[in-house]
């Protein structure tokens, strides 16, 4: 509930000016009962037809009153709830953002949507409901109460004796409530999982028959998810009906002792009457603080997943480092592996982690290449993640220009690179923007890069050439075309380090050929580290390092490697053959 208080605080001023208006509104209703008593007891029995008119348009000026600053409140409330939760989606979206790579495997991104939508939402409610039904429903219940002990004290100890009761039952209850729905917001990262899996999976779903398969898979989490929501919402509604049988109890004691007094002249028939809209909304009170608790159970079990994500470490400490060589890039016996977990030295002596790099050792100097091949989940893609810090080694050092890369700022750091990843987002957007990717790069530099990367002979046939809408993942686009486009999105702001994991397996070797061969007359002042699995795509590099489960078991150049490694060599003439 803290996250809550503190995203209210930047709006505390419009959320006080509502909760105000809110207060006016309920108290005008709850005078309207009142003025209704004093019109049948003492204003009708006159017979002066003028002040009869006179209360009921009093009457008249306090309902429209009451309506008008209820729904001004109400309206209020709902933006400065919209308001509150756009600041925590936007917190949320910057920290998940900025989140190592440890860290976002840690939350999932599944539960990291599920955090971003539903459990927004939820925040988002209860920031509404803070400033309406939570100043509605005590003010009825409580002013009910002051109300009738006003009019008739003796008949108001009905109720008095039995809210005590009541309030204790729902704070129990309601102290049930939030670990129940902390339980329901964790299956339903179960089931956005399972849907994100088969939204982006589809067309394998449906090539490989296993609709039935998948449909199954995700109703048992659905079914799962629908039993914790059920069981929550079961247990936070028991006291909805055991309060309003007591209210209808005690509301029936107030028409047979009100009646009594009446017959005895004790009490005015106005009085009962008024007594029992004040009943009515002091059972409509003890309701809206049962909604209240329910809600509120809700959005603190949120707010925690939230705050949660917000409170962590991002794991990017900016440590000092000072220059120890003049190579561009280097790595120092680093090892790694993947996992959120504490890592220790007994971990990896006893066998208790899997490595996924083993003691790599390389140098770059600056404007040099290296190929790395070997086979699928041998760390490939691992040695870049370390290289950019997506993760930090477990042990050994990796630095750029003689710094840890460690001591460099986020946006210092990143800028250094241009990249293309296994898999990399196309985004719905034309050809032009997905090259810049907001950089407000020049024409002329787009058009070079799209060059470059033997990408504007497709381009200049689309419809709008540079303008041509590309779908959501590049649907519209082949392989071939996806592939160059984000190879020109790299070579775009000529970085000082081009990093290209397996981009361009799905180019023919006259294309990949033509490629490479402008990227290194146009841009061998950078820094090329190439991820492949053909050979030819990386024959001609200065360095060749060939891997296999996390290790290196090959170092040279191409014909060094033809000579000194055997591994390297089976590739070569599997792949030549």
């Amino acid at each position: 509930m803290k996250l809550i208080f503190r995203s209210m605080g930047k709006y505390k001023g419009a959320i006080i000016l509502a909760v105000f208006i809110k207060l006016i509104g309920t108290m005008t209703e709850l005078s309207l009962p009142y003025i209704l008593e004093y019109m049948i007891d003492h204003v009708v029995p006159t017979g002066v037809m003028r002040d009869v008119i006179l209360w009921g348009l009093l009457m008249f000026a306090a309902a429209v009153m009451c309506r008008t600053f209820n729904v001004t409140a109400n309206r209020r409330a709902i933006d400065n709830a919209h308001h509150v939760s756009f600041d925590v989606r936007q917190a949320l979206f910057r920290k998940t953002a900025n989140l190592s790579g440890d860290r976002f495997d840690s939350f999932g991104l599944p539960s990291l949507i599920s955090r971003m939508t539903s459990d927004s939402y939820n925040v988002q409610s209860a920031v509404a409901q803070f400033q309406t039904l939570c100043v509605r429903a005590p003010m009825m219940l409580f002013g009910g109460v002051v109300m009738t002990l006003m009019m008739d004290w003796a008949l108001a100890m009905i109720l008095i004796v039995m809210l005590p009761f009541l309030i204790s039952i729902v704070l129990f209850v309601s102290s049930k409530g939030i670990p129940l729905y902390t339980g329901v917001q964790k299956k339903l990262d179960s089931v956005v999982r399972i849907m994100r899996e088969n939204i982006t999976g589809i067309r394998v779903v449906k090539a490989l028959s296993k609709g039935e398969f998948e449909k199954k898979r995700f109703a048992s989490a659905n079914e799962e998810m629908a039993k914790t929501d059920i069981r929550a919402g079961t247990i936070m509604a028991i006291p909805g009906p055991f309060m309003q049988f007591c209210l209808n109890i005690g509301l029936t004691l107030v028409v047979i002792f009100g009646a009594t007094r009446v017959n005895r002249g004790q009490m005015q028939p106005g009085v009962i009457l008024a007594f029992l809209t004040y009943f009515n909304m002091i059972s409509m009170g003890v309701i809206g603080i049962n909604r209240i608790f329910m809600s509120m159970s809700k959005a603190s079990a949120s707010a925690d997943r939230i705050d949660e994500v917000l409170g962590a470490d991002d794991g990017w400490e900016v440590v000092d480092s000072t220059e120890e060589s003049g190579d561009h890039i280097r790595f120092d016996n680093v090892s790694f592996s993947y996992g959120a977990e504490s890592k220790t030295d007994a971990d990896f002596a006893g066998g208790k982690r899997e490595l996924a790099l083993e003691n790599i050792s390389f140098t770059l100097n600056r404007g040099e290449s290296l190929g790395i091949i070997g086979p699928t989940g041998c760390g490939k893609t691992t040695v870049i993640n370390l290289l950019m810090r997506f993760y930090d080694p477990d042990k050994g050092k990796v630095t750029i220009d003689g710094r840890d890369v460690k001591s460099y700022g986020k946006d210092e750091l990143r800028k250094k690179f241009g990249v293309v990843f296994q898999n990399d987002m196309v985004f719905n957007d034309t050809i032009g923007s997905n090259i810049d990717f907001g950089r407000e790069l020049s024409q002329e530099a787009l058009d070079n890069a799209a060059r470059d990367a033997a990408a504007m002979e497709y381009i200049e046939n689309l419809d709008g050439g540079m303008k041509y809408v590309a779908a959501i993942k590049g649907a519209n686009l082949s392989g071939g075309q996806k592939q160059r486009l984000l190879v020109a999105r790299a070579l775009a702001a000529c970085p000082e380090i081009l990093v290209l994991d397996d981009s361009s397996s799905a180019l023919d070797y006259k294309t990949d050929s033509a490629m490479r061969k402008a990227i290194r007359e146009h841009h061998g002042e950078s820094t090329l580290i190439m991820i492949a699995q053909r050979v030819t795509s990386i024959m001609g590099m200065d360095h060749i390092m060939v891997m296999d489960n996390g290790a290196c078991i090959g170092y040279g150049t191409h014909n060094e490697l033809m000579n000194s490694c055997p591994a390297y060599r089976e590739i070569f003439e599997m792949q030549t053959a």
